[in-house]
């Protein structure tokens, strides 16, 4: 009786049965894309806004779940992203406006985050982020908040003192800093980019380059257009904007700290529904007298709810007046948050609520 054979599949077969599952694979992507249409023309239909930030915390949540491998969860969202921002495509095309100009941090975390169908809008300025989702030229906007190395970006902070509009998600990106110039072999004398990566480079530079003149610009884009036309120069970027600018890695990862992470935020002009796994970003500022601060922390204490952050600003209205820029877990529509936080309105002399979102629950590395 003749054995069934035991003889491992050959090249041909399993590239066989691999098209085999490509084809499956993209007819249950057209059928997923359809119902995503239908659902846009149900949100067109009821006023709904286009980006869901907490129905995508919901489906990179399943589908990480559902994982069983070999693929990594953090392959299994990637894949997953870019499946989403072709369906929200189809829906309605978002523009998103970023602080540019092309390839900085700020752009790699706005492709991270919404994917490549998107049509991303360069900013010269944070500022300029903010202005274009407050106009309406932009549906959405990507700016940075805080660096665990050096804190809050203040220009960020400040913007949103002067537009009204609300955070809807957020996103956490590794950030690792290269070396770049013109050849291996540069003698370099200068070196090019922000001053916010000078200050996660410091302690780096100061045993490699102690003698070369740090230049601040305006991105670290520019800073590798600079170096790229320049002797004896070299700038500090990501190491994508090498190939870009024609430039040779010299060093990599010279940050600091080997764990960089720059957390940046999604600017919106609507709220955000309740994901179930969220956090709230509030601002205000007290009265100039004494205890007026621990008045308005009581509440938080008392219904106990965790601050993840806390962060002033000088108001630039009055001399000494300060703005406090508070994250807490939970989402405004949650009855214990939406209690405290009326009870700390009633104690502030300014209060305003930047919005609820769903909490990052991953970090981005784009190496």
């Amino acid at each position: 009786m003749p054995q069934p054979s035991t003889r491992p599949a050959s090249l041909d077969e399993l590239r066989r049965l691999i098209d085999e599952l490509d084809a499956q694979i993209v007819e249950l992507l057209n059928r997923r894309a359809r119902v995503a249409v239908q659902v846009g023309e149900l949100k067109r239909a009821n006023g709904a806004q286009v980006y869901s930030p907490s129905r995508e915390s919901e489906v990179l949540r399943r589908a990480t779940e559902l994982n069983q491998g070999p693929l990594t969860d953090n392959a299994i969202g990637a894949i997953y992203r870019e499946i989403m921002s072709a369906c929200i495509a189809l829906e309605r095309p978002q523009k998103v406006a970023y602080l540019g100009p092309h390839g900085t941090f700020t752009h790699l975390a706005a492709q991270a985050k919404f994917g490549s169908s998107m049509e991303y809008i360069p900013n010269r300025d944070i500022l300029g982020v903010f202005r274009a989702v407050a106009s309406g030229a932009a549906d959405l906007g990507v700016v940075p908040v805080e660096n665990s190395i050096d804190g809050g970006i203040t220009d960020t902070l400040d913007a949103f003192m002067t537009y009204p509009l609300g955070i809807c998600s957020e996103l956490l990106m590794e950030v690792h800093h290269c070396l770049m110039a013109r050849g291996r072999d540069v003698g370099i004398e200068r070196i090019y980019s922000k001053p916010q990566v000078f200050a996660q480079c410091g302690r780096w530079l100061s045993e490699h380059y102690p003698d070369a003149e740090l230049v601040s610009v305006s991105s670290t884009t520019r800073a590798c257009e600079v170096a790229r036309e320049e002797d004896n120069a070299g700038a500090i970027a990501h190491s994508a904007a090498a190939a870009a600018y024609g430039l040779t890695i010299v060093h990599k990862n010279i940050e600091d700290l080997a764990h960089n992470v720059t957390r940046f935020v999604v600017l919106g002009r609507e709220t955000c529904d309740p994901s179930g796994h969220d956090k709230t970003s509030l601002v205000f500022s007290v009265a100039h007298r004494a205890g007026a601060l621990v008045e308005v922390l009581e509440p938080f204490r008392a219904h106990g709810i965790s601050l993840t952050r806390i962060e002033s600003r000088p108001s630039k209205r009055s001399p000494w007046e300060y703005y406090f820029f508070v994250d807490i877990e939970g989402h405004q529509a949650d009855a214990p948050v939406r209690e405290t936080l009326e009870q700390v309105h009633k104690a502030c002399k300014y209060f305003q609520i930047l919005g609820s979102y769903p909490i990052a629950e991953t970090t981005v590395s784009i190496e």
